[in-house]
């Protein structure tokens, strides 16, 4: 609790600070959307990145996702993970995450690694054009001025045990939720009461608006194919056959149980799980422990997610492996694209 205390200081002696304009933000000289958290593990906003980027571009922006890219090999190096057109780094080099926006936005948006995104954004501009940035997990990162602050919260563990880390799963007091312009709750469909949840967050931001949304998976691609970057993937009728085998699922996320929950949800037959740590590369050994509990558990087949997926395609796997890739829907789908498009930025 003392040191609970102490970073609660911290973070409010900061904030403060930006506030008065002690510590200066700094434009990018571009449009600029935030999207982020309060809580540290997953809380599904890969895909909300993603998806404000294809927004953007669709809109004739010039997009570029800039993100720090945790798990990489040197993370005070920048790294082009992607010029648009082509992938320019390997997934040592890049992280994980922004390898797997890299080659989901391939001819919509530049990514770059930095975890300075002021000097990594004024490069990218002078050097693409850019007209508009999406910030990856940076309602924290008050260095960079935006025009759009979207905070996400898990419906599964929206703010852990309500208090402040490291006693809790909180980064900053909740009743800094006043900053963010739009709110997402992402995988209602895991919880049955998502009203409560919304009517909670409004006791601290009671102004901004509320999305809801789910995550559902989009397509269910061989691994092989997934590393050849290949275009094919299973028809609706390939993948509701498949659900009946027995699964191994297995992830290096942040917060495992809701990929495993997803899927359990959309009906596969998980009969077993394994996870590793959070942005983990994995090894020949892990494949090894893999495939002894597979036959343990008499698991027939392998099932990842997009993102553990570009760390897998040097390893070799004699069980089939699919990757299950997941899209984020709103309810109300236009809703969510009409805020964006019509938000002062």
């Amino acid at each position: 609790m003392p040191l609970n205390r102490l970073y609660e200081t911290i973070i409010g002696a900061r904030n403060s600070l930006y506030e008065k304009g002690v510590f200066k933000t700094h434009s990018l000289g571009a449009k600029t959307v935030s999207i982020g958290n309060v809580t540290v593990g997953g809380t599904g906003k890969t895909p909300l990145v993603a998806l404000v980027a294809e927004i953007l571009a669709e809109n004739d922006e010039k997009v570029c996702i800039l993100t720090r890219g945790y798990g990489r090999e040197n993370s005070r190096q920048q790294v082009l993970v992607s010029d648009g057109e082509k992938i320019t780094a390997e997934v040592r080099e890049a992280g994980d995450e922004p390898f797997e926006l890299a080659g989901k936005l391939l001819g919509k948006a530049i990514v770059v690694a930095n975890a300075n995104r002021v000097a990594a954004g004024n490069w990218a501009r002078d050097k693409f054009g850019i007209t508009a940035f999406v910030l990856d997990d940076a309602f924290q990162h008050l260095r960079v001025a935006r025009d759009l602050d979207v905070v996400c919260i898990d419906a599964t563990n929206p703010f852990g045990n309500g208090k402040i880390l490291p006693a809790g799963v909180l980064r900053e007091p909740l009743e800094n939720l006043k900053r963010a312009d739009a709110i997402v709750i992402t995988r209602a469909n895991l919880i049955e009461n998502v009203s409560e949840l919304k009517s909670q967050i409004s006791k601290y931001n009671s102004t901004c608006p509320i999305f809801v949304s789910e995550n559902k998976i989009s397509r269910l691609v061989n691994l092989n194919d997934f590393a050849a970057k290949s275009l094919n993937s299973l028809s609706a009728a390939d993948i509701e056959q498949l659900k009946a085998n027995n699964y191994l699922a297995f992830c290096a996320l942040g917060n495992p149980n809701n990929f495993f929950e997803q899927l359990r949800a959309e009906n596969f037959n998980v009969t077993a799980t394994q996870t590793f740590p959070d942005h983990h590369f994995y090894t020949p050994k892990d494949i090894e422990k893999l495939l002894t509990k597979a036959n343990q558990t008499k698991a027939k087949m392998l099932l990842t997610t997009a993102k553990d997926a570009v760390k897998l395609k040097d390893l070799k796997i004699d069980l089939p492996c699919f990757v299950a890739e997941s899209e984020m829907i709103f309810d109300g789908q236009s809703d969510f694209r009409q805020w964006l498009l019509r938000a002062e930025i």
